[in-house]
Formats: C-alpha cells, structure tokens, sequence
C-alpha cells in the first residue's frame, strides 16, 4: 500500500488506523465474501471499532494498577467450596457498579481474595468502566500525606474519579492514628456515587480494631453496609495446601486415645 495513496492519506487525516493498516486485506476479504457496498462499511468498521475497543481496555488495565494479571477462567473454584460461583460471575457483569455499591471480600489469607478482585476489575474495564486498585495501607498512607500537605481534597479527588475503586488487604497491617478518619471521608465520598470493592483478611466486627478507632469503624461500615455484596470464604490458603502436596507441611494427624 503506497503512502501517497488518497485513500490512506484520508484514512490517516480521520485517524482509522486499523481501516489503513487492514485495507488491502479488508477489501480482499470483502470480495472473497462479495459483499455489497454496505455489508463492507459494515466490516471495515466493526475492524476499527474493535481496534479502538482493544487500545482503550489495554490502557485502562495499565491505569489501573493491578498487581498481576488473573482472570475468573484462572480461579479454582472447587478449592473454595464456601464461594458461590454464580454470585462471583453475577458480580463480575458490573451491575453493582453504576449503582455505586459496596463488595466485601473477607476471609484469611490465602484463600483468593486478591485474585477475585483483580479479576472482578478486569471485566469491569472490559465492560467500559474505569476501575483503580491499590493496596489499603498505600491509600491511607497517601490520604494522610496529602492531608499533612494541605492537599487532602485533590486526593480524595483522585480517588472519587475512577466508577470502581478496589481497596486490597485491608487489615493486614496495622494503620496510623489519623487513618480511620480519613477513610471515613474517601468512604463519604464515594457513598452511592462509585463502587468500592474492598478485601480484608478481617471480619467486620473486627474492623474497630483495625481502625484503633470503633466508633469511626462503625461510621465506615454504616456506609459500605448500606448497598453491599459480603462474600467471606471460608477456606484452606492455595499456598499452604501447595506446601502439603509437595510434603513441605504434614498434616496433623488425629490423636490416639490411651486405653485407661
């Protein structure tokens, strides 16, 4: 295809990049088809859109920072028993998130929490919505350096934007003195206005503890409680029982009773 050619200089001005790099073999395969005119526009646009479609979900998992690429099809759901997978795929349609809800992902560590939600972010993007991950101790720890900056409100700006914020490991590691406060207010914020998905290796009733604060924890929670999806999975770690396959950790074994 010749770069003076009028056609793709046109196609170059209207910014149809995959129509130009596709063109000799769109119109090859139109003709193969004998397509009409329009069933041809048809196909050179479906090509475009899907070009586009692709470029703007591959630039929205970069600017949503997950930690590793997982995916549902990835998940070993009969490890879990306690999940119900009808209710994870029911979640990953998205149909929480323009209503702006709440989904708990509670349960130890180990049991994959961290992979649902990533997973459950994906589909979203894939979806059209704009999603951000981060670990919770990075956001409390960044709400709290904005705060001591004068610039609390632009970060809680930032966090208000994206229509899913995913809040991971909440409860793993203990949170400065001023954080349930400005949790409370990134939680206020985003209150019937943007989902949250938040994982936590805690159970609710815990969260006081979490926080060193349980009046501030009750707050946080009235919130998140309000329109939410609580899934705890109750479970054995993938890493441990890994470790018990390859006879790295023996399993207990059961006690004999002595004869009196």
């Amino acid at each position: 295809m010749h770069d003076l050619d009028p056609l793709v200089a046109m196609l170059n001005r209207l910014k149809l990049t995959a129509l130009r790099d596709q063109l000799d073999n769109l119109i090859d395969e139109a003709s193969r088809r004998e397509l009409t005119i329009r069933e041809a526009l048809v196909l050179f646009c479906e090509r475009e859109i899907a070009r586009r479609d692709q470029r703007r979900v591959d630039m929205a998992f970069g600017l949503a920072r997950f930690p590793f690429v997982r995916d549902l099809t990835g998940f070993d759901f009969g490890a879990q028993p306690s999940i119900d997978k009808a209710q994870i795929r029911e979640l990953a349609a998205g149909r929480f998130i323009p209503n702006g809800e709440t989904v708990l992902l509670l349960g130890p560590p180990g049991v994959g929490k961290t992979h649902l939600a990533v997973a459950i972010g994906r589909e979203a993007i894939v979806a059209g919505y704009t999603v951000f991950f981060t670990p919770a101790t990075t956001v409390v720890a960044q709400l709290a350096k904005a705060h001591g900056d004068g610039r609390l409100e632009d970060r809680l700006t930032h966090y208000a934007k994206p229509k899913l914020l995913i809040v991971d490991e909440l409860g793993y590691l203990p949170f400065e003195p001023n954080a349930a406060h400005l949790f409370f207010q990134l939680v206020s914020r985003r209150y019937e206005k943007g989902a949250m998905l938040v994982t936590s290796n805690r159970a609710v009733g815990e969260w006081g503890a979490v926080f060193g604060d349980p009046a501030a924890a009750t707050a946080i929670l009235d919130r998140l409680l309000h329109h939410s999806h609580v899934i705890t999975i109750r479970g054995d770690s993938y890493r441990l029982r890994e470790k018990r396959r390859a006879g790295l950790i023996k399993t207990a074994q059961p006690r004999q009773e002595q004869p009196a």
